[in-house]
């Protein structure tokens, strides 16, 4: 059975970026598929630093992050934009999972999976920005990242005080997106 892990490059309480793909993950919530909804603030890492690594190995939490990656098949990642780019966040826990251990082929945890890339952002362009340097990124890596993405703008409007997005159609695309990759992972596992 196909697995997705969903989650965002945010550790932010009550990220929009963390509601986008929760609700993305609902959509790819399909027979024949189970997902996975991981909040990144429970994966705390020091920032990737061979020294570091050297010294004391992989971390708890990057090494855990990384076990949840090399269980699935695909990803939907929420990234939010930082100037123009994807967080730090989200590459620093990539830069973790991407090191070899005993073992492992190289990129294991990303190498020939699938990954579906959405942003949100109360702002005009709704992180958009930022999900060009994150499909490269992706792409570099080995992954195949669906051509469909999504960039909700005004997304403030779009969630409810528990931040759950609450907007019709901002559902059903992000929806759309999520069943996107399911039935992307269940063509591909035939």
């Amino acid at each position: 059975m196909p697995k997705i892990l969903a989650f965002a490059g945010s550790g932010r309480k009550n990220s929009y970026n963390f509601s986008i793909a929760k609700c993305a993950a609902e959509g790819a919530n399909v027979d024949g598929v189970e997902v996975t909804v991981i909040d990144m603030s429970e994966f705390d890492m020091p920032i990737f630093n061979e020294d570091l690594e050297a010294e004391k190995g992989m971390p708890v939490n990057a090494k855990k992050f990384k076990q949840l990656l090399m269980s699935h098949d695909g990803f939907i990642i929420g990234n939010p934009e930082y100037n123009s780019g994807y967080s730090a966040l989200i590459k620093n826990a990539i830069d973790w999972a991407s090191r070899m251990e005993d073992g492992e082929k190289p990129l294991q945890a990303f190498k020939g999976k699938y990954a579906a890339i959405i942003a949100a952002s109360p702002g005009g362009l709704g992180g958009i920005r930022g999900l060009v340097p994150l499909r490269m990124l992706l792409g570099n890596i080995g992954m195949h990242v669906l051509p469909n993405q999504l960039a909700v703008s005004g997304v403030a409007k779009l969630v409810d005080e528990n931040h759950n997005v609450v907007d019709e159609k901002t559902q059903k695309n992000l929806h759309g997106i999520g069943r996107s990759l399911a039935e992307t992972l269940l063509q591909a596992a035939k």
